[in-house]
């Protein structure tokens, strides 16, 4: 009996508004999933899957590309091919890729490798495009329609090999088939059949999990209310995976005291933070120390000129906590104005707080690092350090004042060593964008980097370079399986993203192929209802072992950027999600629950 068959639609969007859907975003592969071929969903919030990377400039810049009429198709080894036209950034003809296609190779559907452009021996620029492998003669064929709707066809033996197509050939069109799917914007392509194993990793993949049932215990052994707490319930979701829940169980008519059997009820607990939990707060960041949780962010009501902290004994109790104040421009002389993104981080069992400064203007900007004192209090201003300038390995200043400028500085805890990842933009000679780098760095003197820094991504894909070109604001999330390194792109408007960079655990991380980028962002303002903009976030660990995500987002196209916060969950293959709203992760028809108490 042979495998259940799923479908996936391949499309493009119609640009729309450039604060909306912009054509960096529009020319870019869609998917879109069917049971039966007929009724399509689209994946990922509508958005795209699959994007072009930026062409190198000799100067240094880059220069950013799109893609239109995408088409997929089953590559004769296994696995999936796509081919599609490369365009300039908003979708017009792009000089550099007349007579060419650009091709991918993908196993899943998921993460594609842009293997380059095929030649087509033609200096016509490409319209459309088709391809497929002739099982009788065992080679590929290319279709495709020029300018002037002549439509002409290629042979190829090997899709890798860019430069041994055949030459073009005058041929007969080939029509796809109409597609009618309820999808905003679509321009639909092909559809491809794919395993009910593939189609449904694809499907859970690209959509947000959510609460279909509670598994709760149906008898409980306990001797004490503390007891009786440690009692937890397993939040089941659509795609199989599964978090621990704590429950706020009613014990008042429980005599613990004395021995006996009891019905008790209880409801499964969760934390609510309605967005933003704090207006004009942008990189914001939680760390836990000693027992307390600190909040700290950049400060956009005063044009960052002021870096508050709060505290608290429980992450939702930095809501409401009175914010008191850190570091000014006015306290040190090369300190002045410009505070952005910092960060709490733990060396060695010592705090830091990294973030950037300026000594005078927006070009000067660059990363330094603090110390809380031994014994110091996090909250109390004077037992934090002068912010220190960071250094390379040869003691130089990290970037040169005026020309280079870095920020967002960030760690990751490897095995033996500490890394130090960040953002770094040069303007002088040209305006190359903002790259991200990674270093090993001084444990004990964690300004100081140990090695050079290596070029670890930049913002080669639309969602990255919508509106400007930049990769910032990165940070760490560790766990057994995986090194997940979160970063934001483009610009610090409606465009902004946050992508992924991923390494096994072990994996040299100086080695940039030891990182693999998802070709598409994790949040965008079409993640969740009425969040623009989201970025530049960081992960806490509460006293449960729960992950959470902090992020700014703003409350409407042009609102203020303003701080959020949401539970991350972990998805079939252990991925982070950081779009589970709390309706999906808990349905509130579940919470309520009952149980046997057996009271020792």
């Amino acid at each position: 009996m042979s495998e259940t068959q799923k479908y996936i639609l391949c499309y493009t969007r119609k640009p729309q508004d450039d604060m909306i859907y912009a054509s960096r975003l529009a020319y870019s592969m869609h998917l879109a999933y069917s049971d039966d071929g007929r009724k399509f969903e689209a994946l990922n919030h509508n958005s795209g899957v699959l994007f072009a990377k930026a062409a190198d400039n000799p100067d240094g810049t880059m220069n950013a590309k799109s893609l239109k009429s995408p088409f997929l198709f089953p590559m004769a080894g296994g696995g999936f091919g796509a081919v599609a036209v490369r365009t300039a950034a908003d979708g017009k003809d792009d000089p550099e890729s007349r007579g060419k296609i650009l091709f991918f190779a993908t196993e899943d559907l998921l993460q594609y490798a842009e293997i380059g452009l095929i030649d087509l021996h033609t200096a016509a620029s490409v319209e459309d495009v088709r391809c497929g492998f002739d099982t009788d003669q065992k080679i590929y064929w290319i279709k495709w329609k020029d300018q002037g709707g002549q439509w002409f066809k290629n042979k190829i033996s090997d899709l890798h090999c860019l430069g041994s197509a055949s030459m073009p050939v005058c041929t007969e069109a080939v029509c796809l088939n109409k597609i009618d799917a309820d999808i905003e914007g679509i321009v639909p392509r092909n559809v491809i059949c794919v395993p009910e194993k593939i189609g449904n990793r694809l499907k859970f993949k690209l959509s947000v999990p959510y609460n279909v049932s509670i598994e709760a215990p149906k008898e409980i052994n306990a001797s004490s209310a503390g007891e009786l707490k440690q009692a937890a319930a397993t939040a089941v979701y659509n795609d199989g995976t599964a978090a621990r829940k704590t429950v706020d169980w009613d014990d008042s008519a429980v005599n613990w005291s004395q021995a006996g059997v009891y019905k008790i009820s209880g409801t499964v607990h969760q934390d609510s933070y309605r967005f933003p939990i704090a207006f004009n707060r942008a990189d914001p960041c939680i760390r836990q120390w000693n027992g307390k949780y600190y909040f700290i962010a950049t400060n956009d009501a005063d044009n960052n000129h002021t870096l508050y902290i709060r505290e608290s004994d429980s992450i939702p109790g930095l809501v409401s906590a009175e914010e008191t104040l850190l570091l000014d421009s006015d306290t040190y002389d090369d300190v002045k104005g410009l505070l952005w993104a910092p960060e709490f981080h733990v060396i060695k069992g010592e705090l830091y707080i990294f973030l950037a400064v300026t000594a005078g203007e927006f070009f000067c900007e660059e990363s330094n690092v603090m110390k809380l004192e031994k014994g110091g209090n996090p909250a109390r201003r004077e037992d934090w350090s002068k912010p220190e300038r960071v250094r390379k390995s040869d003691g130089s200043y990290l970037c040169e004042a005026g020309k280079t400028i870095s920020l967002d500085m960030t760690v990751i805890e490897g095995t033996d060593e500490y890394y130090a990842v960040w953002s770094e933009r040069q303007f002088l000679p040209v305006d190359a964008g903002a790259w991200l780098y990674i270093a090993r760095i001084n444990p004990d003197e964690p300004w100081k980097l140990v090695s050079d820094p290596v070029l670890l991504t930049k913002p080669e894909y639309g969602w990255e370079n919508n509106h400007t070109f930049v990769d910032e604001g990165p940070f760490a999330l560790k766990t057994d399986q995986k090194l997940f390194l979160t970063f934001s792109g483009a610009l610090v408007d409606a465009a902004y993203t946050v992508g992924l960079l991923t390494a096994e655990p072990g994996a040299d991380l100086l080695n940039p192929k030891s990182w693999t980028k998802t070709n598409y962002p994790l949040l965008t303002s079409r993640s969740v209802r009425g969040e623009y903009g989201p970025g530049h976030n960081a992960f806490v660990r509460d006293e449960n072992g729960d992950v959470w995500v902090t992020y700014h987002a703003r409350p409407g196209i042009k609102g203020c950027r303003s701080s959020g916060i949401r539970r991350v969950h972990f998805d079939i293959d252990g991925y982070p999600v950081l779009d589970l709203t709390e309706d999906r992760d808990l349905d509130k028809k579940l919470k309520q629950i009952t149980a046997k108490l057996i009271v020792r």
